[in-house]
């Protein structure tokens, strides 16, 4: 393979073999050199796991409340204080971290789904499917989002199967856009041409060679748009619109936080540092892997 057909190629390449191995193994070198970006994907992890296993983890069930015992600052018994409950800020943290963490995931690859199809779809076909298609994002795009999601949570029963559609049909455009626009540069590349040419189906030529290499930047957009749905979340939580009680998410501990900041300020505090400290994390993240997967960036060069 010459070089200019190489340089055709994204640097992940989905291709199998020792040159499509070492691609991976370049852009894992580089996210290494990254600080920021191994500190944030060592958060999330460290976010991921503890969300797993907080029903083992938790320091008290969580639905247990003392209400004589009422809203007290950190002590040894409760590290990070009560609510006005008396519930362990602590557990109550963890769990709704959970929920946090499940919304982002969860509405992220629903709008990851759908994306793709569409994108890929419009991309690769173009002509009158492209526009057509194309045409029906730009209109979902006019929409009042905020106010359709808001209705949605209002009319129907409130649930996270709702909440996730609900977020991730909103998400999906963007994620529609890009693709579109990373297969239509793919698919005038000589390598896809090559494999017209050899008879290779559109379905092979979609999902061996397009797909493979749309995953770069799919995959920074994905670890930006998990914040941005998490937000949306704690969003609508703050509205009384997301997370219904008994359970609780980020977005509800910073809300209940909000109306009692002034006599109990740790209420705020830690779960207001919670939802930095991962959303700040998925940023470092995300900006590391764009520096990764970029075919123009070098292993020795800068890691942020």
């Amino acid at each position: 393979m010459n070089n200019k057909m190489l340089a055709s190629h994204h640097p992940l390449d989905g291709q199998d073999g020792e040159y499509g191995q070492s691609l991976w193994s370049l852009a894992w070198a580089k996210l290494r050199k990254n600080k920021l970006a191994m500190f944030g994907l060592g958060v999330i992890v460290f976010m991921t796991i503890i969300a797993v296993l907080t029903p083992l983890l938790s320091p008290y069930p969580q639905e247990a409340q003392d209400l004589t015992l009422g809203a007290v600052p950190p002590s040894a018994a409760h590290w990070l204080g009560t609510d006005t409950l008396g519930r362990d800020l602590l557990t109550r943290l963890m769990y709704g971290g959970r929920v946090s963490l499940l919304v982002g995931f969860a509405a992220t690859a629903v709008a990851l789904v759908i994306g793709i199809l569409w994108g890929t779809i419009a991309g690769y076909f173009g002509g009158i499917i492209d526009a057509a298609m194309m045409r029906i994002v730009d209109i979902l795009y006019a929409l009042p989002f905020m106010i359709f999601v808001i209705l949605l949570m209002v009319v129907f029963e409130r649930s996270f199967l709702l909440l996730f559609l609900a977020i991730g049909l909103i998400e999906w455009l963007t994620m529609a856009r890009i693709v579109r626009a990373q297969v239509m540069n793919i698919r005038r590349q000589e390598y896809i041409s090559a494999a017209v040419v050899t008879g290779l189906s559109r379905r092979q030529i979609i999902f061996r060679h397009i797909m493979p290499n749309v995953i770069g930047p799919v995959i920074v957009y994905v670890t930006l748009t998990i914040p941005g749905v998490m937000l949306f979340e704690a969003f609508l939580s703050f509205l009384g619109l997301g997370v219904q009680p008994p359970a609780s998410s980020w977005g509800v501990l910073i809300s209940d936080g909000v109306e009692t900041m002034e006599e109990y300020p740790w209420l705020l505090i830690f779960p207001g540092i919670a939802l930095s400290l991962t959303l700040f994390s998925l940023n470092f993240l995300g900006d590391g892997l764009r520096d990764a997967l970029d075919p123009r960036t070098t292993v020795d060069g800068d890691g942020g």
